[in-house]
């Protein structure tokens, strides 16, 4: 996956690894974010964390994501930007209305996938998802093994 998306021109940053394990994903979204210069090029450095990371919108109907962690660049002066402000997505009005509706549903919310560059641009890939019951965790930890396996057979027969 990640050979495709090189080729395409897109260099990932930063990746929440754990939300695919701890939410149910229905719906992808690939949003713009408004940063600072600095906040940038630490981003090139790869110095961000999504791990407790989610996206609200405001009563203006604009989309903001929280504890997204870009750390100050090494580099920077007194004007550095703070690791932890909140920084606003980048999204059309439908989609903003769209995701309204949706998460005014019962338990979804939205979380962010994945932080990267597409032809120079900083992207977030915002996903409307759902929190896993640990019934659910086990339930796909189980799935998974049982898929590894039957690969893990497949292949051996072909040999």
């Amino acid at each position: 996956m990640v050979q495709k998306l090189a080729k395409a021109g897109i260099k990932i940053a930063a990746e929440n690894r754990k939300a695919r394990h701890d939410y149910i994903i229905h719906e992808t979204y690939e949003a713009g974010i408004q940063l600072a210069g600095t906040e940038v090029k630490s981003l090139r450095a790869g110095k961000a964390n999504l791990k407790d990371a989610y996206a609200q919108i405001n009563k203006a109907a604009e989309v903001f994501v929280h504890n997204l962690h870009i750390s100050p660049y090494d580099h920077g002066n007194q004007f550095n930007h703070d690791p932890l402000r909140p920084r606003k997505l980048l999204l059309h009005k439908e989609e903003i209305r769209k995701l309204i509706g949706k998460t005014k549903e019962k338990g979804l919310s939205l979380i962010p996938l994945k932080l990267y560059f597409s032809h120079g641009l900083v992207k977030l890939e915002l996903a409307l998802a759902t929190g896993k019951k640990l019934y659910d965790k086990r339930q796909s930890a189980a799935e998974k093994d049982a898929k590894r396996e039957m690969e893990r057979s497949l292949k051996e027969r072909n040999r």
